[in-house]
């Protein structure tokens, strides 16, 4: 088949996503995915795997904008709970909860939305341009990973995070330890047996990571929170408007992390199975040990918040290279779009580069555009959202923990993460003290 020249390409998706029933299903995405992003446990993947069936009876490059609006919106939701509540939306958000909610605390939320709203926006579109630019050199990178290099990757992703706990190394590796443990729980992909499940059937496929991460964030945090009383904020002012602006300007005053931030996120995202997690969580590190004042980080530096969303949006920029290129998903959420890309007859692989660029074009304008109007929408909801920040405790709470725990039930419609959450909300809380 003759391949067209770019410039078609570009010109075709250019007209075709600059219409009102485009842009409303640009709007539509952002919106579920911010949604869907804010709520813990629920994530892009959720998102995207209940949202299927919705684009059965719609065209290819309808549904790809749709999806793009999600995938694009979902990243920043989850920066807000993070920020607000210490809650993590999604866990490669937990690394904003660092430096973000200690802002809160300090009556300071308008100003890590603003910083969070701005490297998302700037992350995303960078990771998107990382994308264009190496698509043509993704097969020789991607293949380039074998086990061996895939075992170094999650040694410096739990390195990271063991460093990442500002001076307390030793309890960070222990945290490290611990969290080796869990992992130990389940199926035995190797040997074939059980371990460790204590005739628990829940504990089969292991300990999952999405209901832990609600526990010990978010239900973790209510729990301190009650003991103590008051509200998340315990220093608050009137100028919530000038704070979120300086936050916008703290991005580009601190635009070598943003950068730093960016290239960690487009890198990672682009090696199957790695995930943002990893991807957040280094770049924080990196950010952190470089840093002239490596003390302030956990105490509410702006450029935690920066380095990890900067390097939780552009990661999706980068896990769309093996996903297209190859048909191999760079995390669990690309693992459902390849299904959504499938189920419109668009065969993810090199044949899709060449004979559907004006889909992949697409996709790659409704990311950026959506990344940029999640952003928008939250610096122009900020007045509201800090109002979170100054709810008393008692009334805050109650209802934070049960969204969690919904969040937690609605993953897989199973009780036992529910339980799981509670779980580990106790040790969390023990683990605070």
């Amino acid at each position: 088949m003759r391949r067209r020249p770019l410039t078609e390409a570009f010109s075709q998706a250019v007209s075709y996503l600059f219409t009102l029933q485009s842009l409303s299903y640009l709007t539509l995405g952002t919106g579920i995915g911010l949604l869907f992003g804010a709520i813990p446990g629920l994530g892009g993947t959720t998102a995207l795997a209940l949202l299927i069936p919705m684009t059965f009876g719609m065209e290819p490059d309808s549904a790809i904008v749709l999806v793009g609006g999600i995938m694009g919106g979902v990243p920043f939701g989850g920066s807000l709970s993070a920020i607000l509540l210490n809650t993590p939306g999604a866990a490669p958000n937990a690394a904003t909860c660092f430096d973000g909610y200690p802002l809160a605390r300090q009556g300071k939320a308008g100003t890590a939305i603003g910083a969070a709203a701005t490297a998302s926006a700037l992350g995303g579109l960078i990771g998107v341009g990382v994308m264009l630019a190496v698509i043509p050199i993704a097969k020789a990178i991607v293949l380039l990973f074998g086990p061996p290099e895939f075992f170094m990757l999650a040694v410096l992703g739990l390195s990271a995070i063991a460093v990442s706990t500002g001076g307390k190394l030793i309890r960070g590796l222990i945290s490290g330890g611990f969290g080796l443990m869990f992992a130990f729980v389940g199926f035995d992909d190797v040997g074939g047996g059980l371990r460790y499940t204590a005739g628990i059937e829940y504990l089969w496929d292991g300990v999952q990571l999405v209901p832990a991460l609600i526990g010990l964030f978010a239900i973790a945090e209510m729990i301190k929170l009650l003991t103590v009383g008051g509200s998340v904020a315990t220093i608050g002012g009137p100028a919530i408007i000038d704070r979120v602006l300086d936050g916008v300007k703290s991005v580009f005053s601190n635009l070598t992390t943003l950068l730093r931030g960016s290239a960690i996120g487009s890198f990672i995202g682009a090696v199957p199975g790695v995930g943002g997690t990893v991807a957040s969580f280094l770049s924080y590190t990196f950010t952190r040990q470089i840093s002239r004042e490596p003390e302030t980080f956990g105490q509410g530096n702006i450029q935690g918040i920066i380095a990890s969303e900067a390097a939780n949006n552009a990661k999706d920029g980068g896990s769309l290279i093996p996903t297209l290129a190859f048909g191999i998903p760079g995390s669990a959420e690309m693992a459902v779009f390849l299904g959504v890309l499938v189920l419109h007859g668009l065969e993810p692989g090199p044949r899709l580069l060449l004979e559907h660029e004006n889909v992949i074009y697409g996709l790659i304008m409704a990311l950026s555009l959506a990344c940029v109007l999640a952003s928008a929408v939250g610096l122009v909801l900020a007045r509201f959202l800090v109002l979170v920040t100054r709810t008393d405790v008692q009334y805050l709470a109650p209802i934070v923990i049960s969204v969690a725990l919904i969040g937690a039930y609605a993953l897989q419609s199973s009780l036992g993460d529910v339980v799981a959450a509670m779980v580990f909300g106790v040790i969390g809380y023990f683990m605070v003290r």
